[in-house]
Parts: C-alpha cells; structure tokens; sequence
C-alpha cells in the first residue's frame, strides 16, 4: 500500500504522512507508523503490513444493518440560499427560494414503506435497521415523524436519528419523538450568531439562531437525546467559528454532543464557497478540532475511506432513500427531483436500463473551488494533525 491511495480512492486504507512519521487508518483501528515502518516512495515495508494485517486492520467492516432514509416533509420553513432542494433564487431578493415539489408522508405511504423495507432487510439478510428521518424540515410533519419510528421499530433492532434544522424541535415534540425511538438529532450551525442569522433564516427572514439554541438546551433537559452539530466552514463563516464553538460550549451540554467542520460542498443554485483547501485552512480546521475536544465535545476520529451503503450499492440491496411520496431515490442528494426516480415502495426498483443515468451518489453533484488532489491533501494534513495531537494528550 503507498500513501497515493488516499487520493486515487482505490483502497480503503489511509496512509498519512505526519511529522513525527505515518499513520496508518484501517478499517477496524489506527496504527502510528515509525519513519523507518515506510519507505521513501510511501509503500509500507512488508513486515509492518503483514503485522497491520494480523492486527485485524485490513479486515473490512461486516455491513450489520439496512440503512433507510426516509423524508416525512419536503417542505422547509427555513429559505437558506445554498440548499439543494432549492430550484431557483428568490426572485425577488429575498429568503422565499423556489423548492422541489410539496410532498408530505402519511400514514397510507408508511405501510408501504415498511412493507418495502421488511422485504429488503430479509433479502440482505440484516436484522438491524438504521433509520434517518429527513426532509425538507421533517418536523413540518412531526406525526409522520413519530409513526415512522413507532412502526420502523417493528421491523428489528432499530438506532434511528433526524437531521433537523432544529426551529420546531419543541419540548413536546422532543419527548415524543424520544419515547417512539428518536436517538439523535443532527443539526446545521453557519458561524457564530451573526453570520448564521444572515444565512439560516426563516422564510419571513428572520434569524434563527436563538431558537434553535434554546430548543436544544430544553429537549436536553428533558430527554435522553444526543446532538451531533455539522459547522458549515465557507467564506462566509471561517472567521467565526471559534467563538461559536465557545459559545456552544457555554450554553450547550457538551458531553451530550458531537461537533463536526464540513468544508461547505453543497453548492446550490447561485451560491458558491471562495474559500479553498489550503495549508492554511487545514491548520486552522485542526485548531477548531482540538477547541471542540478541550470543551468537552466529542470529536470524530479520522476513518478509512468509506462508501454510502445506499448509493453505491446497486438496487439498494443494502439501503434505500424513500421521499415523503413513497418513490426511491439513489442519493437523498436527489430525492424529490424530478427526473431522479429509481422506483416505488409498491413496485420495487426499476431496470437498471431505465435507471442509468440516474443512479447519483452522495457529493455528485458538489462544486469546489479546487481539485480533488487538493482535497485530499488538506484531508491527510487535518487528520494527521489531529491525530498526532490524540496521541500527544494520551487521547488514541
């Protein structure tokens, strides 16, 4: 194995380069290389890869459960200008942008649904159900949501999470959720207050950053959920994002929440992200890493290179995104676009000829202002960073 393989995408291991020498990321574990474990060229001497192979770390993850992404709501009452559901800007200036056709789940699309999914579970052979309720804003249809999870819950062992913009996530609704299943919510945070209330707004244009703090900290306090927060880094948010993670951590119960950084990928119709994938930017991606660990957030850890079990998986063997309508889509990049159905719950995927062409995977559709090279190099150099810090605070 040579440390290209990160870049070319054709192995799933991860050589890194760090300065205090390489780390290898496997499948099932991390290993700190010494200089001399490498050669100059980046292959692994074959002593250390047979010792990494008997360790267990070339072994690929056993695939445990069918994932289902299901959309309850294609509406959203948030007019957030980059979002790949939109169709078009507002017209006239404003946070009312044109959006995928209205679709809301009901309890006669729900059977079907299960019905799919309890077939396709058999035909993997998988007995564990992940769940992932989105939109849209999901909780425009907060019963839909609740009797997804009460019915999925039917279906085998189940873990279930909701990504959320986090405004409607009332105390009420919080403990429903909950008490049908819910384990975790995921929701989007661009900069600190002032640059999130002039990206994240509502349809009317208001800011909605308060809300949704306050929304956390009361479902917090009275259920078991976890957060897990995806920061958006652009051009427009970098600057800030310190004192955001400062202030969640000051308002927010960070033992109860997971914090990652995406450089901003999912470009909608006329938004773009300036910032680009330097040395620079890595650096400074590391230093919100470690911030967010010091305050008591959990942080993930660098992973081997890994695939979407729906969207690369022909036929959804192993997953399925379902729109609030009950037709299949490959990605949830394109659920509710026309011209990007793959299927229906009722009769099953179409013919692969029918469906070539619209067989999308997850970042497709994502613009960058730089190369894929580029990007894999400021991966390396933040997991190697922050790696080594791991190691350096007895933290791996």
């Amino acid at each position: 194995m040579t440390a290209s393989s990160a870049v070319d995408g054709l192995r799933q291991e991860r050589l890194i380069k760090s300065p205090s020498g390489w780390w290898f990321v496997g499948n099932r574990g991390t290993a700190r290389l010494r200089p001399h474990q490498v050669d100059q060229d980046g292959t692994i001497r074959p002593g250390t890869e047979q010792y990494l192979r008997d360790a267990g770390l070339y072994e690929p993850k056993t695939q445990r459960s069918y994932s289902l992404t299901v959309l309850t709501s294609t509406d959203c009452n948030l007019g957030c200008g980059y979002c790949f559901q939109n169709t078009g800007q507002d017209p006239t200036g404003g946070s009312r942008p044109p959006r995928i056709t209205h679709s809301r789940l009901t309890s006669q699309t729900i059977g079907p649904v299960m019905d799919f999914t309890r077939q396709r579970m058999a035909e993997a052979g998988l007995d564990r159900l992940s769940l992932l309720l989105f939109g849209g804003e999901p909780l425009l249809n907060p019963r839909g949501c609740v009797e997804t999870l009460t019915r999925a819950s039917e279906l085998g062992t189940m873990s279930a999470s909701m990504t959320s913009n986090g405004t409607l996530l009332t105390r009420t609704v919080a403990r429903q959720l909950a008490d049908a299943g819910l384990s975790s919510v995921q929701i989007t945070f661009d900069g600190d207050q002032t640059e999130h209330d002039s990206i994240r707004v509502t349809r009317s244009g208001k800011g909605t950053f308060d809300a949704i703090i306050a929304n956390v900290v009361r479902a917090t306090d009275e259920t078991p959920l976890r957060w897990s927060f995806r920061v958006n880094v652009s051009h427009h948010t970098a600057d800030r994002t310190d004192a955001l993670v400062d202030r969640l951590a000051a308002e927010l119960d960070p033992s109860r929440c997971t914090i990652y950084f995406a450089f901003l990928g999912d470009v909608g119709v006329g938004y773009g992200n300036e910032l680009q994938h330097t040395r620079e930017m890595a650096d400074r991606m590391t230093g919100w890493q470690i911030r967010a660990l010091e305050h008591g957030f959990a942080v993930g850890r660098p992973t081997a290179n890994s695939s979407c079990v729906i969207c690369t998986v022909p036929d959804g063997k192993q997953g399925a995104v379902v729109n609030a309508d009950g037709v299949l889509y490959s990605c949830w990049e394109t659920a509710g676009k026309p011209g990007w159905e793959v299927g229906t719950v009722s009769e099953g995927y179409l013919p692969s000829d029918r469906t070539e062409g619209r067989w999308a995977s997850c970042g497709d559709f994502y613009q960058h202002a730089d190369s894929a090279a580029a990007r894999a190099e400021f991966r390396d150099r933040v997991d190697a960073a922050f790696l080594d810090h791991l190691h350096a605070s007895g933290k791996l």
